[in-house]
């Protein structure tokens, strides 16, 4: 895990928000989902009294993704299963592979031994929540993603997604460990019978054909840009200084102070005021880096 300089939201104001999107959901007739991410989303203290208000109370949809440490508390678990679904944890390789990308010794063993205790609280429940594995693609692991997959699907994953390893955080390690044009390709030629193959563990991997396509450009270094991504009228993000904005590359260009949406009008009114501000596109548009815009959620056999 990486050190960070991090910045934590007010949970004043984070309550204030989830009331409005509460109001938005019921008014517009629109499930909500509130994802919570990190840093680790499960440290902030906040996050489950936060949680269960925005479940209980607003009627909104909760997850959040982790690297799962936290869930060695049998507290957190029963919180978790009670009021957020689905749950993503961050699993980047099989044993030894995943502490050493991570930076922890026996990192692994301990998610492993952690999602085991989640799934069987959720058997006793008979309820929620879902479990999601995100994994992040590099050269050095992407041709072990099947042996990834039937480990977390022996773990009872529902789901997995998979990103391309980025190069924001350490660009002298992507350099040296990003995925190369043959890598994708092989991945792609693999990925059908893999994903056959999971489907009879109980394990969908999620990922749009369109979204096999960004990953093969990212590669080859080709830029892909989107004419029309439909800003904010299915995804917003919130950074933790309170600004709302289409993805998390454009808060800077496009973003909306928390303080300026009040009201459930507010919040249906942001997809045309984003439009209008990307008509002057910022630089991450003309090479769109956001996964949602390219189905990476999206089940394979719906989105093209």
């Amino acid at each position: 895990m990486l050190p960070r300089s991090r910045a934590v939201a007010n949970p004043d104001d984070v309550l204030r928000f989830g009331a409005v999107l509460g109001d938005y959901s019921a008014k517009f007739g629109r499930a909500v989902l509130v994802s919570w991410l990190g840093g680790e989303p499960l440290r902030w203290k906040p996050a489950f009294d936060v949680s269960r208000v925005f479940r209980v109370e607003f009627g909104l949809r909760v997850s959040a993704t982790t690297n799962g440490t936290a869930l060695e508390s049998e507290s957190v678990r029963r919180c978790v299963a009670e009021d957020f679904d689905p749950l993503t944890v961050s699993v980047d390789g099989v044993g030894p592979g995943h502490d050493r990308w991570r930076r922890t010794t026996g990192l692994y063993a301990q998610l492993e031994k952690n999602v085991r205790r989640l799934g069987e609280l959720k058997l006793e429940r008979g309820r929620s929540p879902r479990l999601r594995v995100n994994t992040i693609l590099m050269r050095d692991n992407i041709h072990d993603f099947e042996s990834l997959c039937r480990a977390v699907a022996g773990w009872g994953a529902d789901e997995l997604t998979f990103n391309a390893l980025g190069g924001r955080d350490r660009p002298e390690f992507y350099a040296e460990h990003c995925l190369r044009p043959e890598d994708v390709a092989q991945f792609r030629q693999s990925l059908p019978g893999v994903r056959e193959r999971m489907a009879r563990l109980g394990l969908t991997i999620l990922g749009s054909e369109r979204y096999l396509d960004r990953l093969e450009a990212f590669a080859r270094g080709e830029a892909l840009p989107v004419a029309d991504c439909r800003p904010g009228q299915t995804f917003l993000f919130v950074d933790e200084r309170g600004m709302v904005s289409p993805c998390s590359y454009t808060v800077e260009g496009y973003g909306a102070p928390l303080d300026e949406l009040r009201t459930a009008d507010d919040v249906h009114r942001l997809p045309e005021r984003f439009a209008a501000s990307r008509r002057a596109m910022l630089a991450p548009c003309f090479d769109c880096p956001s996964t949602q815009v390219f189905g990476k959620f999206a089940h394979c056999e719906t989105a093209k």
